[in-house]
């Protein structure tokens, strides 16, 4: 007769199982690797060397990184209220649209201490107001999330192109982009928190958007888990009908969880256009938006979660540049190949070895399977 399952404890559900899908996903990356003739052991070597292995690496790992915390809080928020948010993307463009008014209006005026609170008020307003109405259309017409936000995305991009064309493009200028920004719109650089810890880093795009991201992670723990907002959002995301049936109001919490979630997607904008290019640009998200689905996956939609996998997908995303550098018989789209089979693992088969360990805990000793789990709730 074969184990019945049981409730994973805290430490296998978070911890164990995306170990494992992880190491599945690198298994299979390294047969790809190796069936182009390139030896996977040291493909592996560098793309870790070329992520951690100098503080310029960290530095701009650490970057990437910044990027996709904020889009996988964004993802996250709406998973628990039991919707999937897929316009992360546009939200984040649109998000970089309030970054750069506010900029271009204060950058002369004031220091970049009084400019960065109003950018990140722009980024948060402008993102949670792209995910507004398709947040209205599911709650009070019934139109689905993901069709409405992937479609958004798509009218975000249209609309950012005919703003830097036509609208905020400086005279003159062939580029489609706005003007540089000043001293006053320009994020300080925390290639110093590096270098204090003995790291050499020459120059990187790391920048003080890092500790707002990691802000925002603590922030959103305190939502879903510790306010009563957070409860409701959580008891509408598992099951609609008992959060109807406890006077929970539908069309509001909807709303208001997609507000939140745009406003995390938009404050994305601020590490690429305030803290790097110091300029609005065509496509400046660069994917992040889609980037943050798979990290809210893998992280399981917890912050101590995505944190980890935001800086895992960094270090692809900087190792990768560096191993298609170094090795050329691996091209940027095996990279994307990798990440892809990251994400699939970690997303789309997030599960398949589920059943499996859950036999064998249960098997080993399910009495503590069901003390662990109950700690792990109450935790």
């Amino acid at each position: 007769m074969s184990a019945p399952y049981a409730k994973l404890p805290a430490w296998a559900d978070y911890g164990l199982i995306p170990l494992i899908n992880l190491t599945v996903a690198f298994i299979v990356a390294g047969l790809v690797v190796l069936l182009i003739g390139e030896n996977p052991l040291r493909a592996a070597v560098i793309l870790i060397d070329g992520a951690v292995g100098r503080g310029q690496s960290i530095a701009y790992t650490l970057y990437y990184a910044t990027s996709f915390i904020f889009t996988g809080l964004a993802v996250a928020v709406a998973f628990h209220c039991g919707l999937f948010n897929i316009g992360g993307e546009g939200q984040a463009y649109i998000g970089g649209l309030g970054v750069a008014l506010v900029c271009l209006t204060f950058d002369s005026i004031l220091p970049w201490w009084l400019t960065f609170p109003i950018a990140i008020a722009g980024a948060a307003l402008f993102g949670a107001a792209w995910a507004f109405i398709p947040a209205y259309l599911q709650a009070r017409r019934g139109s689905h999330i993901v069709i409405t936000t992937i479609m958004f995305n798509f009218i975000a991009a249209s609309l950012m192109v005919y703003l830097l064309v036509n609208v905020l493009k400086p005279a003159g200028s062939q580029a489609p982009q706005t003007r540089t920004f000043l001293e006053g719109g320009q994020l300080p650089k925390l290639n110093w928190l590096l270098e204090a810890l003995g790291l050499s880093v020459r120059s990187s795009p790391f920048n003080l958007s890092f500790l707002l991201a990691l802000l925002a992670a603590f922030l959103v723990w305190l939502l879903i888990w510790r306010t009563r907002l957070g409860y409701e959002i959580r008891t509408r995301g598992h099951s609609a009908k008992a959060a109807r049936y406890a006077g929970v109001s539908e069309t509001r919490i909807i709303v208001i969880t997609m507000l939140v979630s745009g406003a995390l997607a938009g404050m994305m904008a601020l590490n690429p256009v305030m803290g790097d290019q110091n300029r609005l640009a065509i496509d400046f998200v660069s994917g992040a938006g889609f980037v943050g689905i798979a990290v809210a996956l893998m992280g399981r939609s917890h912050p101590a979660g995505i944190v980890p996998a935001a800086i895992l997908f960094g270090i692809l995303y900087q190792g990768g540049a560096e191993l298609a550098f170094e090795m050329p018989g691996i091209s940027r789209d095996m990279i994307v190949i990798i990440q892809g089979l990251v994400i699939l693992f970690a997303g789309a088969l997030e599960h398949m070895f589920r059943p499996g360990i859950q036999g064998l805990f249960a098997s080993l000793s399910p009495r503590s399977i069901a003390v662990e789990a109950k700690q792990g709730e109450r935790a």
